[in-house]
Formats: structure tokens, sequence, C-alpha cells
């Protein structure tokens, strides 16, 4: 069976152009025993994976040129050489971008349930819903009354966050770019407050909506926008630091204001994070976020693109903020 792949080409200087990306044809491997054969539906894009087109130290390893890009794809089951999987059953995993795949069925999940759309696997019920729930929870522990500032906030991660943030008492502030972000901040996740980084205002915007100042950050974006956010940290103020999308397509090091003194004048905790590290709490964050949006407690926006060819630009658009909320691209009918 005919099939088509999607392999780096080349590593990138800036934000990855069409010559990273090179489209392949290539033939279907049949199963073998302990092996499934999937249809990808719903491809994943994420931040994370430009670090993985440099060839540089890493919590993950690069991308091989010549090689396919993987992620996180959401499949159906073709063909099954194990019993606890069955043809048309839906799986989730980390897995190469191809429209056909065949793979171990230890590198899948069977999701619990198809009752919800099912790009909600690759959001709030996947990789970035426990993302946003244990490097807030395990690290932000926000408390009822304090203030609670993320940045992009009506991302697939930082929308999480502000939401989770609210259920737990927090005043929350979310940070976006263009007035249709902040209003859908405030107007339909609830957020205390929306700030437009894009704005010729947005330090006064950020030091008015923070009066009493920022007891935990969640920080997604770093650079300039970052360094204003921490000119309003409480003591003992708490700063998850999931990511820095402002700086993956840099060629050259930014510095900006040295963080140190920050620290130790608010006697703040700043912590890094993947979230791995928190696999055991997995368990209990799929089931109470699954709970959260079956009461509509959780709200999400998803930007669906279609086509296998639409990968790449899609891609690219997590950079330039055109997506809106969680970005994935259909590659099939379900």
């Amino acid at each position: 069976m005919q099939n088509e792949q999607i392999v780096l080409n080349e590593r990138p200087e800036g934000l990855p152009k069409d010559d990273t990306f090179k489209y392949e044809a290539i033939q279907t491997a049949e199963p073998s025993t302990g092996e499934v054969q999937l249809k990808s539906i719903y491809i994943s894009v994420d931040p994370y994976m430009r670090g993985r087109m440099n060839d540089s130290k890493s919590y993950v390893k690069p991308y091989e040129i010549g090689k396919p890009i993987d992620g996180h794809v959401l499949a159906k089951v073709i063909k099954s050489e194990v019993e606890y999987l069955e043809e048309g059953d839906y799986v989730t995993g980390v897995l190469p971008w191809q429209r056909i795949i065949t793979t171990d069925a230890n590198q899948v999940t069977k999701i619990p349930s198809t009752e919800v759309p099912l790009h909600l696997y690759l959001s709030i019920l996947g990789m970035p819903g426990m993302t946003a729930y244990t490097g807030l929870l395990e690290i932000g522990k926000p408390k009822a009354g304090e203030t609670v500032v993320v940045s992009a906030a009506s991302g697939a991660v930082g929308s999480v966050v502000g939401q989770i943030a609210k259920i737990k008492g927090a005043k929350v502030v979310g940070i976006a770019g263009g007035k249709e972000k902040i209003q859908y901040l405030t107007d339909t996740l609830g957020f205390d407050a929306a700030v437009d980084y894009k704005g010729d205002d947005f330090e006064a915007q950020l030091a008015a909506s923070v009066p009493n100042g920022i007891d935990v950050y969640y920080e997604n974006v770093g650079g300039k926008l970052s360094d204003e956010v921490f000119k309003h940290l409480n003591t003992f103020a708490r700063v998850p630091v999931c990511g820095a999308i402002s700086t993956y397509n840099n060629t050259q090091t930014e510095m900006g204001p040295r963080i140190q003194e920050t620290l130790v004048k608010s006697q703040a905790l700043m912590q890094g994070f993947v979230v791995g590290q928190f696999a055991e709490h997995f368990k209990e964050a799929s089931e109470q976020l699954a709970k959260w949006v079956a009461e509509d407690k959780i709200k999400s926006q998803v930007t669906i693109d279609e086509g296998f060819d639409q990968l790449p630009n899609a891609f690219r658009k997590l950079f330039s903020g055109e997506n809106f909320g969680k970005q994935v691209v259909k590659i099939s009918e379900e």
C-alpha cells in the first residue's frame, strides 16, 4: 500500500521554512506479532517540537535529518496483531508523521471514550492538559484569593491553566495577543482580567490588572513579556516554567534583565519542568480533567487545519499566533 511521510530535511535557522520538511512516498509495512497498523486521524503540532529540530542537548532527543518527524497522534486501528486492540479502536501515542503507521502496540494507548470530540485527546485530555494540571498544581500551588498570571493564556496549555486556577479560587489574569483572544479569556473562559501583549500600553494594562502583585506566574513565553511580569512578583511567588515560545526561533541568544536579584528579593521559586516528571499524577489528572470537561467547568478552543500537506504550515502558525487554542491537523475522516 502506498503511503507518505514527512521527514526533517534540514535543520532550520529561525522559523522553519518549507525546505525544513520533505515529503516522501513510502510503502506501508504489514504488522507483525505485537504490532498494529494505524490510520492517522489527527496530528498535533506543539511548540516543544521546534527545539527537537536543533542538534542540541535537551530533555528529549533531537530529530534526525532524513528521519520522520514524530509527535502526538490520534489514530484508528486498521489491523492488529495483539489481543487487546482491535480494528476500529482509537489510540494515541508519540508517532511518526505518516498517513499510515505500523508500530509496536506498546507505543500506543487506547482512548477511554469516544463520547467526547476525539481531538480533545490531543489537548485537554492529552499532553497539554497534563502539562497545565501538573505544572500549576505541583509547582504553582495556587491558593484561594491569590493572583495567578498565565502567559500564552489562550493557547492549549495556558487556557487550561487559567481555568484550573479559577476552580481553585484564584484571581486569574491571562496574557494573550489581540482583541479576539482577550475577549475569549474573559467572556468565555471566565478569567478575571486579560492583557493584550500587542498593545502599546501593555505595561500599564498589566500593572492595573495585578494591583496586589502576582503569587503564581505560569510561564509559557519568556522574552520581554516575562521581564515585565517579573516586576510584580510577590514574596514567595511561584513560577512554573513550561516554555519560552518567544525565543524558540531566535538565531542569537537574547540578554534580558538578570533574574537572580528579583528571585532573592521576592524569595520566589522559579522551576522549569517537563510533563513527564509528573507521570505518577497522570491518572489523577486525566480523571479530574475529564470530570471538569463533563461538568463544563473547563472549555477549549481548537484550530483544525485539514490535510497531511498542511502540517508544516500548521506548525509555523504556533509562532505567529495565527492559531487559536490548540492547533491540530485533521489527516483523515474518523
